[in-house]
């Protein structure tokens, strides 16, 4: 279970200090593509790059130097969200390791089974599925959010369950909207068909503390490049669960679990940076104790934060005429996505671009949500992503300028 361990956050300023790209002066409100790394972060991926390092598994010093890199990043993870290191697999991203678990997974599938995603999440966590489930004759289903507040009811999800079931894929918070469903609520009406949950956490990682066995996911989906450490991803899973399945492998690849799931040589000097910016995180309160409890701490404390920064930002941008906001969900992450009367999405995007404000515009392969809202053929939406480093005159910012651009062609 998740404790209130809050304490304080190292001052903003102290934070932004350690991050050199924030020193161009941008609003970098991009978070939700992608973070800045802390100099911590770069170190490590420096020194690991310097260090002498070899494949894992043999005798001589670089490689058990790599294999305990590999550990320490493993064990990292696990206590980022909760999980054992046991259950640690690692990969390039969560869109590959994805596609490679749903192979895994689609050998345990019959015809006449069925696969349930929705229509909230970001596609890697709907198109791998589908796919596989073409692949072997099995039937998919889709649950639908709310249009008009965004959330994503567990309802939704009851109504396509049946005893055919055998996988929801469903994520802990939307990448465009922030929506976060029930996701413990889900797995248990998964659990109780026999099925599994796949949840995609990438988005919601970053925005508050984590309990991959109090949300009941089997697999729990994150990338580290998304907290504030290098372009890598991993999927936490029940180790039991990855015991009982047989991925594609090469013949002398690991036959044990996770490694087994871990397709070709690691990028080893990326591993340092994510345990790197793991324990960089763990330490931005002054609380003791385990790294697990330090985390934890942090990120009630993030969650505070943020949240605090997304009411400035939605009672800004709800004052200005013409701005038409997407979702309004109880509880979600500080990320915004809006469209704004006169204006295609990238032609807005490209004119904050020019005063220093960064966003994204466009379908932010929420595909199905853009959809959804209608919006698929016409440009997506704007999304603002408020993470760690953002302060409250970043949100001034943009609202003033998105303002003034609303005038411009009243």
């Amino acid at each position: 279970m998740i404790k209130d361990t809050t304490q304080r956050l190292m001052p903003i300023n102290e934070i932004r200090d350690q991050f050199p790209g924030l020193a161009a002066g941008h609003a970098h409100l991009d978070g939700a593509a992608g973070t800045h790394v802390p100099e911590a972060v770069i170190a490590a991926v420096e020194q690991g790059m310097r260090r002498a390092m070899a494949n894992v598994g043999g005798a001589f010093e670089g490689s058990r130097t790599s294999t305990e890199v590999v550990a320490e990043a493993r064990s990292a993870l696990a206590d980022l969200v909760g999980g054992l290191p046991d259950g640690v697999v690692l990969g390039p991203n969560m869109t590959t390791l994805t596609f490679h678990l749903a192979d895994a997974l689609s050998r345990t599938w019959a015809p006449g089974d069925e696969v349930v995603v929705t229509s909230l999440d970001h596609d890697a966590n709907i198109r791998p599925w589908r796919l596989a489930a073409e692949r072997v004759g099995v039937g998919v289903r889709v649950a639908d959010f709310d249009l008009d507040t965004g959330e994503l009811p567990t309802s939704a999800i009851e109504q396509v369950l049946t005893d055919r079931t055998r996988l929801v894929a469903v994520t802990a918070a939307s990448n465009a909207i922030g929506t976060r469903p029930d996701v413990p609520a889900i797995a248990a009406l998964t659990h109780a068909c026999g099925a599994l949950t796949y949840v995609d956490g990438v988005h919601a990682t970053p925005h508050g503390p984590i309990d991959v066995r109090a949300l009941g996911a089997d697999f729990y989906a994150c990338s580290s490049y998304k907290f504030y450490g290098p372009h890598t991803g991993a999927v936490i899973a029940d180790p039991d669960v990855l015991a009982s399945l047989h991925p594609a492998k090469l013949a002398p690849a690991p036959a044990a679990s996770p490694a087994r799931f871990e397709r070709g040589t690691a990028a080893f000097e990326l591993l340092a940076g994510v345990r790197a910016a793991i324990d960089w995180l763990a330490g931005l309160t002054d609380t003791s104790g385990s790294r697990r409890r330090q985390l934890l701490a942090t990120f009630v404390a993030v969650e505070e934060a943020l949240q605090n920064l997304l009411i400035r930002l939605l009672d800004g941008l709800s004052r200005i005429e013409g701005v038409r906001l997407l979702g309004a969900a109880e509880h979600r992450t500080s990320t915004v996505s809006f469209v704004l009367d006169g204006y295609q999405p990238d032609e807005l995007a490209a004119h904050l671009a020019q005063r220093g404000i960064d966003v994204w515009a466009g379908d932010n392969y929420a595909y199905e949500l853009m959809r959804r809202f209608g919006l698929a053929e016409t440009g997506g939406a704007v999304r603002a992503s408020i993470v760690l480093y953002n302060t409250p005159e970043d949100v001034d910012r943009l609202v003033q300028a998105v303002d003034e651009l609303a005038a411009a062609r009243r």
